[in-house]
Parts: structure tokens; sequence; C-alpha cells
């Protein structure tokens, strides 16, 4: 009889690239999956976590409920789950906390913080990572690529996976930043590459259009966000990428696939997103995107297994665990 080791819940708000950190993590570690995805109600979701006399107690019905049994392992990352995760600790002692990202409270409240460097955190329990943790492995790529490949069997080479995002606090992408985007992209075809281009859930419909008008005609399949997304497919199956500077995953996850990454730069900026894009150019990881496709090699970060491989010795996991593989959404 297999010895029932627990299991991990993540512990999020719902938002896709947040959540993603979180299930690359729990994914990388190996114990069954479970996704809680919490609403915080007023007036405790405008106070500091730290505010909440009985943090669970916070939390709205509308969202999925966290109560015993209580989990081996808890990832959370987003301001709605930082009580959240306090509130499960000190109902569970035993069980084990990661808080991903700054959580902007007192870091002793976890068991392990993981936050990228130019979030600046120093303590005990803090590892730093050169960027957003995430789900890409060479598994995941592989697969995905099996299943698109004949799809984008007739993209000429090379063939450039191009990761659109869009407006955030930071970042600025109108329609005039994505024409000319979409007359950068244009070149590429021109000189003979094939485009695979994935949009996120912040690309506003009228950049869509500008670059789907651009582009028609030419050697690019753009996304129409029907059925799943292939994000991993494009990143498998792509010789470079080209990806907006609005989103650290994004950019994470193309570096991980240690292939040359541009980096299209959008008006407006922050201090951390420019620490973060400027240590990978340091590291010659990415570079800006010119309307041109150059080769180049470097070490990818593996800060998702690094971080997994600590949480499995701290949890004690023995080196011959075999992972499980499939996670599940909560609502219990």
């Amino acid at each position: 009889m297999t010895e029932d080791l627990g299991e991990t819940w993540v512990v999020s708000d719902g938002k896709a690239g947040m959540e993603n950190q979180c299930l690359g993590l729990a994914e990388a570690v190996g114990l069954p999956v479970v996704v809680k995805r919490i609403q915080v109600r007023a007036p405790w979701r405008w106070w500091s976590p730290q505010l909440a006399p009985a943090p669970l107690s916070a939390l709205s019905r509308r969202g999925d409920r966290l109560e015993p049994p209580w989990p081996r392992l808890l990832i959370a990352t987003g301001r709605a789950s930082v009580g959240a995760a306090i509130g499960v600790k000190r109902a569970s002692p035993e069980t084990f906390t990661v808080q991903i990202q700054n959580p902007g409270v007192e870091l002793n409240n976890f068991d392990l913080v993981v936050a990228p460097e130019h979030d600046r955190l120093l303590g005990h329990n803090v590892m730093l990572t050169a960027g957003a943790l995430h789900r890409v492995t060479r598994t995941r790529l592989d697969a995905e690529a099996r299943k698109l490949g004949a799809a984008l069997s007739h993209l000429p080479k090379p063939r450039v996976a191009v990761l659109v995002g869009g407006n955030n606090k930071s970042y600025r992408l109108d329609l005039s930043v994505a024409r000319r985007l979409a007359d950068g992209l244009a070149v590429l075809c021109d000189a003979g590459a094939g485009l695979a281009i994935t949009l996120s859930r912040r690309t506003g419909s009228g950049v869509a259009d500008v670059l789907r008008d651009r582009l028609r005609g030419k050697a690019a399949v753009l996304w129409d966000g029907t059925g799943d997304n292939p994000y991993f497919a494009y990143l498998a199956l792509a010789d470079a990428i080209v990806v907006t500077c609005d989103s650290v995953s994004m950019a994470s996850e193309a570096v991980s696939t240690g292939k040359p990454v541009y980096v299209f730069d959008l008006p407006g900026g922050s201090a951390k997103f420019e620490a973060f894009h400027e240590s990978l150019r340091r590291e010659r990881m990415t570079r800006p995107f010119a309307n041109k496709i150059e080769y180049w090699s470097y070490e990818p970060p593996n800060d998702t297994a690094r971080v997994a491989a600590e949480v499995r010795r701290r949890l004690k996991l023995t080196p011959d665990f075999a992972p499980a593989r499939t996670s599940q959404p909560g609502r219990a």
C-alpha cells in the first residue's frame, strides 16, 4: 500500500499568471495538487492581511473553502492569499507554507518566501529567483509539440513564437504601439520567418485586429482565443521567441527554453521591471527586438526546479519519491 504523503493546496485569487507560478512549483514538488481559488470579503480585502483577527473567517463563501483536512504543503501568491496562508498556518502549524512574491507583511509568517531578485527581499526564509516560477518543463513542451506539430508544419523556418501581453499598471500597449509591433513582425515574415502568435487575457481586441490585418497573407498564425491556448506548443516549436516586456512571467517562461529571446519594449516601465529586464540582458538571455532574428546560446535559469528541490528537502521527501502529475480545482 502506498504511503499517503498528503497533498498540496495552491491558493490564489484565480489570476492565471499568478496561479501558474504556484502550479509550476507544486507540480515540480510532486504531491497531489488541489487548486483553491479564494475571495476575501469586505472590509478585510481593503486592509492589511495581518489586521484580520481570524483570516479564514474573512473569506467569502463565493470562493473555495479552506478547512480540514489540512494539506501538507500550501503554496500561495497574491495579496488575497496572504491572510489565508497565515490563517492555515495558525490552524495547522505542521502545514509547510510557501508564499511566492513579496507578501507585504512580516516574512516569518511563512516557512518559505520565494521572490524575484528585483523585489530585493532579505530573510533567513527567503529564496531569490531570477524571475517568475512557471510550468514550462521539457516533458510538457515535448507533449504539446506533438499535439500541434502537424498544424504548424506549413510555417517556414525560422519559426518565431510571439507572446503578446497588454496594458497593466506599468506599461501601455495601445493601437499605435501595436502597429509598430506588427510592422516589425511583418519584416520577419518578409525575411522568410514563420510566426506563431498567442495573446494574453490583457491583449485588447483592437491590438489583435491590428496584428491580424497587418499580417494577413503572410506566414503567420494568430491564435483566435478559441479552444486550448497553444502557448506551450508555440514555445516548443519555435526557433526563437519575441515577447512584450509587460510580463515577468512570459519573459521567464521564454528564457527557460534556452532559445533566443527578443523583448519588445512598450511605453512605460517601473524600477522593478527595469531591474528584471536588465538582469536578463546582463546574463545574455535576451536582446531588444530590432526586426531581425539572430542566434546565441545561454544557460537557462532553473529556478522552479531549484525551489522545488528545497521544498522537497524540507518536507523530507525521499529522493526516489515519484511525483504526482495531476492538478484539480478545489471547491470542496
